[in-house]
């Protein structure tokens, strides 16, 4: 989910997404205001969802934020016939990585 959209959900009401992991994070006194304002306007969520989804919508936002890094390997073509190389930057290492640990939180879950 994309920053934008959180707000138009957070008004709907409270997600039904079930937190399998905690992590304790401390917050600086003018984050812990914003989220603090946040949980006020929009009082169907909780602290821990409103962190959990701009974590979430974060992270989405970041990835699709690294560079591309043009490889050598030629994975496709384009419409009009031009290759398409691979990515060897952050991205692929990333959602690989992120794949990875996925399989392994669920495995022990």
């Amino acid at each position: 989910m994309r920053i934008e959209e959180l707000a138009r959900n957070w008004e709907v009401g409270a997600s039904g997404n079930e937190a399998l992991y905690e992590y304790r994070v401390a917050l600086p006194v003018d984050d812990a205001a914003k989220l603090e304002a946040l949980a006020e306007l929009f009082p169907r969520r909780n602290r821990e969802q409103l962190i959990a989804e701009l974590l979430s919508a974060a992270m989405d936002d970041l990835v699709s934020c690294l560079p591309y890094v043009q490889g050598k390997r030629i994975i496709s073509r384009d419409e009009m016939g031009d290759p398409i190389y691979e990515d060897v930057g952050l991205t692929p290492a990333y959602l690989r990585l992120a794949e990875e640990h996925r399989r392994r939180l669920q495995a022990e879950s």
